[in-house]
């Protein structure tokens, strides 16, 4: 039984010069970490004004991110794993032990 979720993957040159999937990984990459500190920026927004200002930067790179990744799947440069029902039911357990832990 396959157990991954993919497309079929476009092929890219093998040199040492960036190709599109190296670009893309890139540009990926830098969304994230922007989202990440924009995200802390929020928490320490200083007004509310300032803080939709951010929030709204922080949107738009949240679904440029989600974008960029639907494009990487699209091409076939990420796959998915699928996960197993008993793996599942496993962490929602051991997620519902640690939550009663803290009550």
């Amino acid at each position: 039984m396959d157990n991954k979720v993919e497309n079929p993957k476009t092929e890219v040159p093998a040199t040492t010069e960036m190709n599109d999937r190296d670009y893309l990984n890139d540009v990926l990459e830098c969304e994230k970490n922007l989202s990440n500190n924009l995200s802390t920026a929020i928490n320490e927004a200083s007004n509310q004004a300032l803080f939709q200002d951010i929030f709204d930067m922080f949107t738009e790179s949240k679904q440029a991110a989600r974008q960029l990744f639907n494009l990487t799947f699209q091409k076939g440069w990420y796959c998915l794993e699928k996960a197993e029902v008993t793996k599942i039911n496993q962490k929602a357990n051991e997620l519902q032990q640690k939550l009663n832990e803290l009550q």
